[in-house]
């Protein structure tokens, strides 16, 4: 694993600012959970947009890695309430989707938004960071709050691609941790580490999808927390337990069966549950469809029953922090529909009842 240095972080910087994909820069949130060409009664959505609580940052952030980074794109946000303020944490990118990415905050109390001070609240300071931190999912437990966030590194002729070999999911180039940091106040957060070994995610895994309620509270099942792990870990699909969200033991767990749908699985968003009075669980999920095109889609699991899939149906939020109840509804945020080179971030909820 390369060591992070300045001249390390100026050259991912560098690589950055150049990053283009127009795969990912045609992304609309509203291709995927606008509407749906059906919606039985269990599934969450479809969504509007709530322009009155659209996101803009303004001014640029310090930087404490004194390289010179600026961002012009934020997206894949998590949503928590705390005190009555709606506090968003998001993915701030050189370009859209790139790399070179940091984590941010800002504040709602009712009265507009506020960007943190002391932003960016999660920046590399790790060799597994050296080229990003991406995409926080948030959760309260425990009393205190845990943030899981991806470090991204260069993984390519490393020791660790020779240790941790992965023929089911070939990793050629980069490295994706998942990585956990706690904080009892939302502000300041201590990184821990590692949240997967590399024996279970042989260099690559994505998920860390906890089941939580809207209330962001992550929510046990027979006495443990569940993480949904889905894409990497050498093409297998593993489920996490812990009973305190820090230490996690993982195994194999097939929970998703998407021949009804066509197509195959790229990450699990969410998991959703305490959202009425169904004792349901509702995995929400990003795939390629029986087009090869990108799509969303939600599968049902009793609470009790978490890994034995009930029904599935075309259509979902992809909201990667999960769902926040807000004033009678589910809401969500992205900021993939923003122009070009535009840091905007909108809320889509759905209708009150």
């Amino acid at each position: 694993m390369i060591p992070l240095s300045p001249k390390e972080l100026a050259a991912a910087y560098s690589d950055a600012l150049t990053f283009d994909n127009p795969l990912t820069a045609a992304i609309s949130t509203d291709q995927f959970s606008a509407s749906y060409s059906s919606r039985p009664a269990w599934a969450l959505g479809p969504f509007t947009k709530d322009d009155s609580l659209t996101f803009r940052p303004t001014g640029q952030w310090n930087d404490p890695t004194g390289i010179g980074w600026t961002s012009s794109s934020i997206f894949n946000p998590s949503a928590i309430v705390k005190d009555s303020s709606l506090h968003l944490f998001y993915r701030a990118s050189p370009r859209k989707e790139s790399t070179a990415s940091r984590i941010g905050l800002a504040i709602n109390d009712g009265s507009g938004w506020v960007d943190f001070a002391d932003n960016p609240i999660i920046f590399p300071t790790r060799d597994n960071e050296l080229l990003s931190c991406e995409d926080p999912k948030v959760y309260a437990a425990e009393g205190r709050y845990f943030m899981f966030y991806n470090g991204i590194w260069s993984a390519a002729g490393s020791q660790e691609q020779s240790e941790y070999p992965s023929p089911g999911y070939p990793v050629e180039t980069l490295g994706c941790d998942i990585n956990v940091a706690v904080s009892d106040d939302l502000l300041h957060w201590e990184k821990l580490g590692l949240a997967v070994p590399y024996e279970v995610s042989r260099l690559w895994a994505k998920g860390a999808v906890i089941p939580r309620n809207p209330n962001g509270e992550a929510v046990k099942i027979d006495g443990q927390y569940l993480m949904y792990l889905s894409e990497g870990c050498n093409g297998i699909r593993y489920v996490g337990r812990s009973t305190d969200m820090i230490n996690w033991t993982f195994e194999p767990q097939q929970y998703l069966d998407l021949t009804e749908l066509g197509g195959t699985l790229y990450e699990v968003a969410c998991a959703v549950t305490e959202h009425d009075e169904s004792h349901d669980l509702v995995l929400d999920f990003f795939y390629s469809d029986e087009n090869g095109d990108f799509a969303a889609a939600q599968a049902l699991f009793s609470r009790n029953a978490p890994f034995t899939q009930r029904a599935l149906n075309r259509g979902g939020s992809l909201a990667w922090g999960g769902l926040t109840s807000l004033n009678g509804t589910l809401a969500f945020a992205q900021g993939w529909d923003s122009a070009p080179e535009t840091r905007e971030m909108f809320f889509y909820r759905t209708v009150a009842s």
